[in-house]
This record gives C-alpha cells, structure tokens and sequence, in this order.
C-alpha cells in the first residue's frame, strides 16, 4: 500500500487535482481518498455531488458503535470515499479533527479490510499545525506533494508546507516528492512556481491547464475522468497519475486492478 498526501492552500483547487487523480488511478489500481478539511467536500466529486458522512460526525452520532460502512463510502469507479471531518464552527480544533478520525479508521481496520493499493490523503494547508501535518508524520504518508498556483498566497502557503515536510522527512517521515502546479493563469505563473521548486530543492512533476471541463464536471458532480474522459484536460490528470507512479515506485504488477 502507498500513501500519498496532496497539500495545498484552500480554495486552489487540491481537491479537484486529488479527486481527477483518484479517478486516474482507479482505472489501474484500488485507490482510496481520505478528506482532511473541515469543509468534508474532497469527494463530492467521485460520489455524484454527495457528501460522505463524516469520520467525526459519525463517532459524534454513534460512539463506539461507528461501522467501517458507516464512514467509507464508494465512488466512481470503486474508489474509496473518507472524509475526516471537523467540529462546529468555533468550536474545538479541527487539527485534532483529524487525529481522532485517522485513529477511528485504524481501529476500525480501514485499511486491512478494504485493502487499497493507493491511499490519497486530501490536506487542507493553510496552517500546518500538529493536526494538519498528521498525514506527514507517524508513518501515514510515505510522499507529500504540494498543488499550487504562481498566486502569492498559493506559493506562500507551499513554502509553508515545504519546511514542514523537510523537518518531518528529517525524522524518516514522508518524502517531499514534487510540485503540482495547478494553473490559474497568471502572468509568468511557470516563472514563479519555477523558483518555488528550485527554492525548495524540488520540481513541477505536472502542469495542469486551466480548463473549462473542471467546472462542466463539477456542475455534474462528477470528476473531469468521469464526465470527459477523452479531453485534453483529462489526459493530464492521467500523465499526473503516471508521474506519480513512477516517482513513488508503485508496482503495477504487484497489485490487483
């Protein structure tokens, strides 16, 4: 099993880039997306625009009476759908959110049981703080990539993320693995995500365009895959999913299709 955290700033598309990739990856292997943004919205696009029930709504709800079925849901193509979750607003620490919904699907042998191939880890990274950077730490993740755009905060954001990276891969935890660079056409934005990578001893292992298939996929709740699978775009998100193969060194003949 592979285990990959996509970080990246809110509101820049990560989930978008997460979901299309699952979707990529579906074609190939198992793959499961775990949602780790109090929003709860990373797989609405692999589930027809529904919501997953959320790992800690459900422990809220049920108590110890929380089913593996309960919190995994499936989307298009088999892929397995798990959202963290988060408290009321204003309420509680949705970094803490995280840990409890992370300890929940180990105690409720997620992984053993359902067997994924492929583990997308789906960060909100704003903030990197202990709850945040958990898919980092404690042997979750075994590589980080980081989804920006050449927009200031993006590439503040990614920074950010890339020095909380470097001091977890210090300790033998996940790798810092690449750039995705997630285009909103901005002036020079190649230019600017260029000096990132450099900056942070990385490179862009994929440039998706900005397309208007996203949003037409998205209006269907569906993922780019899903609803255009012959477009440009589309295409894309496959190379991205290629690249990640080869950069975490997943197996295809090791496992199941």
């Amino acid at each position: 099993m592979k285990k990959i955290a996509i970080y990246g700033k809110g509101g820049i598309g990560k989930s978008t880039v997460t979901s299309n990739l699952s979707a990529a990856l579906s074609e190939r292997f198992r793959v499961m997306q775990i949602g780790c943004d109090p929003k709860a919205d990373s797989t609405s696009n692999l589930t027809g625009g529904r919501l997953c029930p959320t790992v800690l709504d459900s422990i809220k709800e049920k108590g110890g009476d929380v089913k593996l079925g309960d919190v995994v849901l499936e989307g298009y193509n088999g892929v397995l759908c798990v959202e963290a979750g988060g408290p009321t607003p204003g309420i509680g620490c949705a970094g803490l959110g995280i840990i409890s919904a992370f300890k929940k699907l180990e105690e409720l042998c997620a992984y053993e049981i359902h067997k994924p191939d492929i583990v997308l880890y789906d960060v909100l990274g704003d903030v990197v703080c202990g709850g945040f950077a958990m898919p980092m730490r404690g042997g979750y993740a075994d590589n980080v990539f980081i989804v920006t755009s050449g927009e200031a905060m993006a590439l503040f954001a990614a920074r950010n993320i890339s020095l909380a990276v470097e001091n977890f891969s210090s300790r033998g935890y996940a790798k810092y693995s690449g750039i995705i660079l997630n285009s909103r056409n901005v002036k020079d934005e190649r230019e600017l995500v260029e000096k990132l990578a450099a900056d942070t001893n990385s490179e862009i292992v994929s440039h998706i365009s900005r397309s208007h298939y996203v949003q037409l996929a998205e209006e269907q709740g569906k993922t780019v895959i899903e609803a255009f699978p012959d477009c440009e775009i589309a295409a894309e998100y496959r190379a991205l999913a290629d690249s990640l193969i080869s950069l975490c060194g997943i197996r295809e003949q090791a496992v199941a299709v």
